[in-house]
């Protein structure tokens, strides 16, 4: 959502305007949700290129030339079935003039979100009460599906079952983890599960007991069903006492229900709704019986004033063990009027208001304030005379004291107002956030949301302005008109101003306009105090409260339509409209940890157990994001620390990740370097291996020459590449001596075979049988092609038939080669006498 720019001063105040107090309307209308776009488009804008819009949102009117007042600026006002588009165009500086005109037909626009919007039509045009026609016809739709909620459909933000996941929340409270919920169970009735002090119950599965009340409740394990139907006769709107949190540890409980109806004389009892609250009390380890605090969230006058309409609050002496407890906080009526004039003050004391005056020049001074310390402290005093602050503060101190009863005490405590469903919801939450660190993460606090507020059946319609549903019959769709004009009454500061107007609500709209109340923007207003004081016990940000409360209000989602359970199934809401928790899901999972709704001081293990604020800790301030970010939006900036922490997170998050990718080249490079010397190893092993073989072949030529010299043959060794040529110089045949490596993969040492093969080549004038003759002769053992054997030629043969070298083997001659199988073992062992080697 763009912010509107800021002007420091402005020539014409809206007092000289004085047709704005005729203006239909004038009264204040809700935004539906205010997008400001300075795109470089023409004086008029063509519906062909507005690619800004969202799916399925269609514009319902069109004004051109209307300028805001606001920020002085003219343009384009648009009103789709979601939100008001202002386009600001931007236009040469001479006719600049004429398109601001100052004009006399105003419309002032009151939001939700702390925005009072003014526009300026032209005269003598029809394009204000189309706009006002358009806006009256897309916030106060008269058929539900005609909201932009079922227009826009789930798309991709599909809603889960809020039954499922209010079931998942039961099982987390109870401890029953392994069990997971599902469509199958609630259809099937099977989720009533329990452990030793607490079950689901399903008694109101068809929202007959009560309407307001989710389908599954969490009641004491002793207290049967039809115990159960008999206790809510006795409490208004038959909300009766239920759990809303337990402590797994101790026992002890957080309860809420409405006011019980004792009448007018405080007599009533009921027998059934006193045997259910002693039943949140379980027994202490020590076997005692846990104290029981019964707080009522209304003043005492307002508790007693409402016995004359039959309710009232409980007595001490009828609830064994507990006592009652006065909180005095105010009804949705004095919220209203408080936040009307927080949005006044808001308005007047800006740097720019709705009507285009800064504060610096309000009643003629040239300082802030007026000019003068009396009127600066005035200001300052009205902000006080709101009464904001102090309702947030009153609710704040009421959370904590429930939260330390139930962690320091062990007690039991059970929470109500008037109907149970505005404070009421306020207390148990802010309590539960502060127990329960699961709350204080995005999970959490969707679960808390889920359950305390849309399943307990807070009327979101009604207090949030949005259409209620309240035909029945034939037209079960049909929605109550509720005009805001008297939502938002005039404070008494503007209408001194004589500057608007706003003129009596219709009586046909008194009664439902009456009803509204920003109790759930309150309550965030409440987590957005905590989580400044405990900037480090919560996942998420300022950031994101402030997109929460703004999806919520927008109507863009169906999580917060109608008033209960009962009507958003009724209905079938959660198929028809997107879900508001996927949406802020998917924001964040597009943008990582460092999205802006994350919280960068976040830390789970400094705040594991429950948050227990002093009293002291607790005096609020305004909310800044939220407060100031169209009055003040310089200084809204109360973020920017977050911003800049978020910034420095993220250039962590970069080095972090620049740092692992160094770290993975090193170890990649590491790895690299141990396979090269992991091969250099391998090459110097291949090479001493080479080594030894040369120095083993070198040794067995040694041998071989030495041996067929020891047969009296004179030998001359020659050659290279591993071939040898022999030369005997008593025969002209020449023996060629080839020593071949066996060829396989694996490296032979010098004690496996060789085979040495000698090569007779015949001479000129003998054929090959002589030669073959002649060198078996003087050579060892040979067989001659016949067969025989000439071992008397044998030079190995000692006289008696012994042989002189037994391990060398023997030769074969075949047809033209003659092999000498040689051990290279018996080269190194050698059993032949000295005296063979004789020297010549």
């Amino acid at each position: 959502m763009d912010m509107p720019m800021n002007r420091a001063t402005r020539t014409t105040s809206l007092r000289d305007a004085s047709d704005s107090s005729k203006l239909e309307g004038t009264g204040s209308w809700d935004a539906i949700e205010w997008t400001k776009i300075e795109p470089p488009i023409s004086r008029f804008v063509s519906h062909a290129n507005l690619d800004f819009l969202l799916e399925s949102e269609l514009v319902a009117a069109e004004g051109n030339g209307v300028v805001l007042v606001n920020t002085d600026d003219a343009g384009t006002l648009m009103v789709t079935n979601f939100r008001l588009i202002f386009l600001a165009v931007k236009v040469q500086s001479n006719t600049r003039h004429v398109d601001k005109t100052p004009a006399q037909r105003l419309l002032q626009v009151i939001g939700k979100d702390m925005r009072i919007l003014v526009f300026s039509f032209r005269p003598r045009t029809k394009q204000r009460h189309v706009v006002y026609d358009a806006l009256l016809r897309c916030t106060k739709p008269t058929r539900l599906w005609d909201l932009y909620a079922f227009a826009s459909g789930p798309s991709r933000f599909k809603n889960t079952t809020p039954l499922v996941r209010l079931l998942d929340e039961y099982f987390r409270l109870l401890c029953l983890g392994s069990y997971r919920a599902s469509i199958n169970i609630i259809e099937n009735g099977s989720f009533t599960l329990s452990n030793d002090l607490w079950r689901i119950s399903s008694v109101n599965s068809d929202y007959t007991m009560c309407q307001s009340y989710p389908f599954a409740l969490v009641v004491p394990k002793i207290i049967s069903d039809d115990e159960v139907l008999q206790a809510s006769s006795f409490r208004a709107r038959c909300r009766l006492p239920v759990v809303s949190w337990c402590n797994p540890l101790t026992g002890a409980v957080v309860a809420r229900s409405s006011q019980p109806l004792v009448g007018l004389m405080m007599n009533m009892r009921s027998n059934m709704d006193e045997k259910l609250v002693g039943a949140l009390c379980s027994k202490l380890d020590n076997g005692s019986r846990r104290k029981l605090y019964i707080v009522d969230a209304r003043p005492r006058k307002n508790a007693l004033a409402n016995g004359a309409m039959g309710g009232g609050s409980e007595s001490s002496s009828n609830y064994f063990q507990s006592e009652i407890v006065f909180l005095g906080i105010d009804n949705i009526h004095a919220m209203r009027e408080s936040f009307v004039r927080l949005r006044e003050y808001m308005d007047t004391h800006g740097r720019t208001s709705s009507d285009g005056m800064s504060s610096f020049l309000r009643q003629g001074g040239s300082t802030w304030g007026g000019g003068n310390l009396s009127s600066m402290s005035a200001s300052v005093s009205t902000l006080g005379d709101s009464g904001w602050l102090l309702h947030v503060q009153n609710v704040l101190a009421g959370a904590a004291w429930i939260a330390a009863r139930v962690a320091m005490e062990n007690a039991s405590v059970l929470v109500h107002c008037s109907d149970g469903w505005d404070r009421t919801s306020q207390l148990v939450s802010l309590a539960n956030l502060l127990l329960d660190p699961y709350y204080r993460t995005f999970t959490g606090f969707q679960a808390l949301v889920d359950k305390d507020w849309l399943a307990f059946g807070h009327p979101f319609s009604d207090r949030v302005g949005m259409p209620s549903v309240s035909g029945t019959g034939n037209v079960p769709f049909e929605l109550s008109r509720q005009s805001s004009t008297s939502n938002f009454p005039p404070s008494p500061m503007r209408q001194s101003s004589g500057t608007f107007v706003s003129q009596p609500p219709a009586s046909s709209h008194s009664h439902n306009s009456n009803n509204y109340s920003p109790i759930f923007l309150q309550w965030v207003d409440c987590v957005s105090q905590l989580l400044r004081i405990y900037p480090f016990a919560f996942e998420f940000s300022a950031a994101f409260l402030v997109d929460f409360v703004d999806c919520m209000l927008s109507c863009r989602f169906g999580n917060f339509l109608c008033n209960s359970e009962k009507e958003r199934q009724q209905f079938n809401v959660f198929e028809a409209c997107g879900c508001l928790w996927v949406y802020l899901a998917d924001l964040r999972t597009s943008s990582g940890g460092s999205h802006v709704h994350y919280n960068p001081f976040y830390d789970p293990l400094k705040h594991s157990g429950p948050l227990l604020p002093p009293a002291a800790a607790l005096a609020p301030t305004l909310w800044p994001q939220f407060h100031l970010r169209w009055a003040c939006p310089e200084e809204a900036q109360a973020g920017e620390i977050e911003a800049q922490c978020r910034k420095i997170v993220m250039k962590y998050a970069e080095m972090q990740k620049a740092k692992e990718m160094a770290e993975r080249k090193a170890k990649e490079v590491t790895n690299s370097m141990e396979s090269l010397n992991a091969e250099l190893r391998r090459e110097k092993q291949l090479n001493s291996s080479a080594m030894n073989m040369a120095k083993s072949m070198s040794k067995e030529n040694m041998a071989i020459k030495r041996a067929i010299q020891s047969m009296g043959c004179k030998v001359h060794v020659s050659g290279s590449s591993g071939e040898c040529i022999v030369d005997i110089e008593s025969n002209p045949d020449i023996l060629c001596c080839s020593s071949r490596k066996e060829s396989n993969s694996n490296v032979r040492d010098d004690k496996k075979d060789m085979s040495v093969s000698v090569v007779i080549t015949a001479g000129d004038d003998d054929d090959g049988n002589n030669a073959i003759g002649r060198v078996c002769e003087t050579l060892c053992p040979f067989r001659f092609g016949d067969g025989r054997v000439c071992e008397t030629l044998c030079p190995f043969r000692f006289g008696d038939g012994g042989c002189r070298w037994p391990n060398g083997g023997c030769a074969q001659l075949g047809s033209q080669y003659v092999g000498l199988k040689a051990n290279f073992d018996a080269f190194d062992k050698l059993s032949i006498d000295d005296s063979y080697f004789k020297s010549e």
